[in-house]
């Protein structure tokens, strides 16, 4: 052992490996918490718009969902809807049509997965559908 550097022994391993840091995370950030370094996306209350019309509804040149149907402009984004119903104060209500279970053969058999289709309104003429697929109902 003499004419050699002294080994350290960090937590019993020897130095090797993960260094004595408590093995998953350490100073590296671990499990839950806000990242330090901005990333995540901005909060659920802050909307971003992507799209043109995102932009207009949420500046307040767009007041309701009439003037979108008239001039026949795709939504793209689920809180154009969100801010146009909000600001009218009305309520959304919902209901299930129908459930139905889709089954796909694979080489081990059957993949059994359950199709949802939802319809709602607002009772004031404004319909929306919805199609799901999922593996649970």
């Amino acid at each position: 052992m003499e004419g050699q550097a002294p080994r350290r022994e960090e937590g019993g391993r020897g130095g090797r490996g993960f260094g004595g840091r408590g093995g998953r995370g350490g100073d590296r950030g671990g499990r839950g918490g806000k990242r330090p370094d901005g990333r995540g996306g901005p909060p659920k209350e802050d909307w971003i718009p992507k799209t043109k019309l995102g932009r207009l509804v949420k500046y307040g040149h767009i007041t309701s969902l009439e003037e979108i149907y008239t001039h026949s402009i795709p939504i793209k984004e689920a809180p154009i809807v969100d801010k146009l119903i909000a600001d009218s104060k009305k309520q959304l209500s919902d209901e299930v049509m129908k459930i139905v279970s889709v089954q796909k053969q694979t080489k081990a058999g059957q993949r059994t997965r359950f199709k949802a289709i939802v319809v709602v309104g607002d009772h004031e003429g404004h319909v929306g559908l919805g199609i799901k697929l999922a593996k649970e109902v």
